[in-house]
């Protein structure tokens, strides 16, 4: 009689490789690589079956640092290669690590293809507003008037919004989450994972060298409240210290209101993740936090739907040809259909 031996437990130091990582010291990759290697366990997909693509910069060091299969990719170029290998090896778990420079700015239209296209592949953002690895230049994230080493006087860029790059690309998962809550961050990626279609996820990243405290009304204990607003499906949309504000929906302009003064929860915007619209609402909630009656930065998933992946409808197309034209003759195609004879 025989036995299957039953798959091992693992734990997230089996994803942990011998490698230094060799971030610097406070780095919030630090963060975003634990939360990840937790995860993995949980997602029931063995660690031969999970490949890290990564393309060019700090971020992009995460292959050496997950014990898993990986590829460190050249800049910009880490979205096409997951593409390619997704299309060749659709079983795989495919996740892609990319900065906010590599995935906006060089590496933009494959980001944007990919998402399109709707591989089945998770896209992990690592938004840090700089570019660190270049020692501190601005990048396409980076608030205007930013002072920095190619900026000198401040940058007169507009910023991207990566979100909602992402939702004009129709995405078919969009979320944000951040560095320094490591249970969101754990749930997001879970979600992630169980999306059917490319998951884009942007992860607010500390980069405490050269743009610390970027996003530090949002994280820290004592402006995060009143400045963050966390999306649970089905459930209103209230924010602030003591629970204590909402936002209600005037026609399609959203309005902040004081629970504590007369508004009630029955009368605030439920959010529905399945909702193209009001997702393109929540997405451009971008205002700057410094500026007075700005409106809380949303966390959370902004839209999921479902859309045929990739993959499977070019492996469909495949089956087709072959079960109606037989295997190809590559000698033949190369050949071509036309023929042209030179008369002397």
């Amino acid at each position: 009689m025989s036995t299957t031996a039953a798959a091992p437990v693992l734990t997230a130091k089996d994803f942990a490789t011998d490698q230094e990582v060799r971030w610097c010291p406070g780095c919030g990759d630090y963060s975003i690589l634990a939360q990840v290697q937790k995860v993995m366990p949980g997602i029931g997909v063995p660690k031969e079956n999970i490949v890290i693509i990564s393309g060019i910069g700090c971020s992009s060091r995460f292959p050496y640092y997950m014990n898993t299969y990986g590829m460190h990719s050249i800049h910009g170029r880490a979205t096409a290669v997951a593409s390619g290998l997704k299309a060749s090896r659709p079983e795989l778990s495919v996740w892609i690590v990319s900065g906010d420079g590599d995935s906006m700015s060089i590496g933009g239209n494959h980001t944007i293809h990919m998402l399109r296209r709707n591989f089945d592949v998770n896209f992990l953002v690592f938004n840090n507003q700089i570019y660190g690895l270049t020692k501190g230049q601005y990048s396409p994230t980076s608030e205007t008037n930013k002072v920095t080493k190619s900026t000198p006087v401040g940058s007169i860029d507009h910023p991207f919004n990566p979100a909602a790059l992402a939702m004009g690309a129709d995405a078919t998962f969009i979320a944000r989450s951040m560095d320094r809550d490591p249970k969101h961050l754990q749930y997001i990626l879970t979600r992630s994972h169980q999306h059917k279609g490319a998951s884009f996820v942007e992860i607010y990243q500390n980069c405490n060298i050269f743009n610390d405290g970027a996003f530090e009304v949002f994280t820290e204990k004592s402006s995060k409240a009143d400045n963050v607003l966390f999306l649970e499906q089905g459930k209103p949309l209230i924010f602030g210290a003591t629970a204590n504000k909402g936002i209600k929906l005037d026609g399609l302009k959203p309005v902040i209101v004081e629970l504590e003064e007369g508004a009630s929860t029955d009368d605030l915007w439920i959010h529905d993740e399945k909702d193209f619209f009001k997702a393109q609402i929540l997405i451009r909630m971008f205002d700057d936090p410094r500026v007075e009656g700005h409106f809380p930065r949303p966390f959370g998933v902004f839209y999921q739907t479902e859309r045929a992946c990739y993959e499977d409808v070019m492996a469909m197309q495949i089956d087709e040809a072959l079960a109606t034209k037989g295997k190809g003759n590559l000698d033949k195609l190369l050949k071509g259909r036309e023929v042209w004879e030179i008369a002397e």
